[in-house]
């Protein structure tokens, strides 16, 4: 059967829920092949890479209270302070530029915007 995977790169082509007809035994046709009994395999561990562990989580919070925000991550606040569309568009800009891709960039935005509405419930 097909697995749903932790990351979004290692893609089954079947749809999540479908089950594979059982063989009919025949040499040909859609569902040829010899008649076996199907097992239930462990996951493996390679599917869950790229899922944040408890322990990591824990210590990156506590770095990022310690350390604070990079100096692009703090102009990045400061964009979406503002609040204007033409702002956030610029924060994802400057993010794709420190970062590489725009996949990064829109998750570094989406953080940050999280630390304002952060910093907006605190005070």
């Amino acid at each position: 059967p097909s697995v749903q995977r932790a990351c979004p790169y290692c893609v089954t082509m079947a749809k999540p829920g479908y089950v594979k007809p059982a063989a009919t035994g025949m040499a040909a046709g859609l569902n040829k092949g010899f008649i076996v009994t199907r097992r239930d395999l462990k996951q493996k561990p390679s599917y869950r890479r790229g899922r944040k562990g408890e322990r990591v989580g824990l210590v990156r919070e506590v770095v990022r209270e310690v350390v604070g925000f990079a100096p692009y991550e703090r102009r990045m606040i400061e964009l979406i302070k503002i609040g204007s569309a033409s702002t956030f568009k610029r924060a994802l800009k400057l993010a794709k530029k420190r970062l590489g891709t725009h996949r990064r960039g829109k998750k570094k935005r989406d953080e940050m915007s999280e630390a304002v509405a952060a910093m907006r419930r605190k005070a």
